[in-house]
């Protein structure tokens, strides 16, 4: 699944939070988080830890195909 990398960074500081704080939020280490941000990709299942960390739809935070 293709993450929209600029969105998160986006929501992250929207919310005042870093990769560490952001970690514990959704179940996923720090490293992890980090790994997926410069990627760009991760499984449909981290998706969807990442989107309920954050409190937003998996419709949010991953990019469209062809976009």
């Amino acid at each position: 699944m293709t993450i929209n990398t600029q969105r998160i960074e986006t929501m992250l500081a929207e919310r005042g939070l870093t990769k560490s704080a952001f970690a514990p939020l959704c179940g996923i280490s720090r490293q992890n988080i980090s790994t997926i941000i410069r990627r760009g990709t991760c499984e449909p299942k981290t998706a969807g830890k990442l989107a309920q960390g954050l409190g937003v739809s998996v419709a949010e935070i991953i990019k469209e195909e062809g976009a």
